[in-house]
């Protein structure tokens, strides 16, 4: 089981799961620094490779926030690129994809919902900011700080369960149907996984968006 425990540092377990998403970030992390620390005007094919990727993540991210897009580029661009790292890690013979694990996916979404806030108070001032939580009526308070923690747990349990199942789907055909369809399978995880790793990203954009843009309109009104 990928939740099992490995071992611990005082009272604090260190799991599977734990171990996985840190070796990603490390992983990403060199990646980045070895595809930018040579930059050039007449681009290699890495650097072509790493300027089509950076290029498209800020296409998407422009289209629903144009006026904040070089703000909110490197936390959302974090986040795809690591979501679709950790969903086809499972493709690897003998690892697990780390958001099949519920507290790697809190984890992730506990980490928007600040993310969210953070850029709302930095943008529009922290009075500003609560304002929208009292718009259009001080009767909505309530109802605004529970869809605070609905959605964030919504962004937590859908990518978890999606995952989950994903995996345990593709265990479960290979064991009936053997190697015979190993190629659809491994497609289907493939789309699946790159799937799961837009749209959670793609709420995570919306999100920023709304609390910057919501909070720019409130402040000129």
């Amino acid at each position: 089981m990928e939740n099992q425990f490995t071992f611990a540092i005082g009272p604090i377990i260190i799991s599977a799961s734990v171990i996985t998403t840190w070796g990603i970030m490390l992983v990403i992390a060199v990646l980045a620094w070895l595809s930018t620390r040579h930059l050039e005007m007449l681009p290699g094919k890495l650097q072509a490779t790493v300027e089509g990727i950076v290029v498209t993540i800020d296409k998407a991210i422009l289209a629903v926030a144009p006026e904040h897009g070089r703000k909110i580029l490197p936390f959302i661009a974090t986040v795809w690129l690591f979501l679709i790292v950790a969903n086809l890690l499972s493709l690897i013979p003998g690892l697990h994809s780390p958001t099949r694990d519920l507290s790697v996916t809190s984890a992730l979404a506990i980490l928007v919902f600040f993310s969210v806030h953070w850029y709302g108070i930095r943008t529009q001032g922290f009075k500003n900011y609560l304002r929208h939580y009292l718009h259009p009526s001080p009767i909505l308070l309530p109802f605004h700080i529970i869809s605070e923690f609905t959605r964030t747990l919504a962004l937590a349990i859908r990518l978890f369960g999606n995952m989950m199942s994903l995996e345990m789907a593709a265990m479960l055909i290979l064991l009936v149907a053997g190697f015979l369809a190993p190629i659809p399978i491994l497609m289907l995880h493939i789309i699946e996984a790159l799937v799961q790793a837009y749209i959670f990203g793609m709420l995570a954009l919306i999100y920023l968006a709304s609390a910057i843009q919501s909070q720019h309109l409130n402040s000129q009104e």
